[in-house]
């Protein structure tokens, strides 16, 4: 059954309308970053290198203000090195070892598709 709506309060009744939407899709948001940034996690656990495990160990998430951030606890100041290479001390450079960009990539294109099917709900 339709309702019956006066001209002045239509803008009510649409801003009333958008308002619950808009909670409803950041809820959804935020759920299917928690999800691809956990599932990132676990992949770079999988996918990186282990000479002696810490490194790898080290992949979590954390919220931080616009979202969820996959970072790497233990030791940080390795991920730059070993997915771009660096210089050695005796000269010469070490080969990369990308593990964090197919992972970064394949996060963007999970979430960009499940934001997607939730708007279109």
């Amino acid at each position: 059954m339709a309702k019956t709506l006066r001209m002045d309060s239509l803008a009510i009744a649409i801003t009333k309308e958008l308002s619950e939407y808009t909670e409803e899709v950041q809820k959804e948001v935020e759920e299917i970053a928690k999800d691809v940034a956990e599932k990132s996690a676990t992949k770079l656990v999988e996918n990186s290198p282990d000479r002696t495990g810490g490194y790898k160990k080290g992949w979590t998430v954390r919220k931080v203000k616009d979202g969820y951030e996959v970072y790497n606890k233990t030791k940080p100041h390795l991920t730059h090195l070993l997915e771009k290479g660096h210089a050695k001390i005796n000269g010469g450079r070490t080969d990369p070892i990308p593990h964090i960009a197919p992972v970064e990539e394949e996060a963007v294109a999970e979430f960009n598709k499940r934001m997607e099917e939730a708007i279109s709900k």
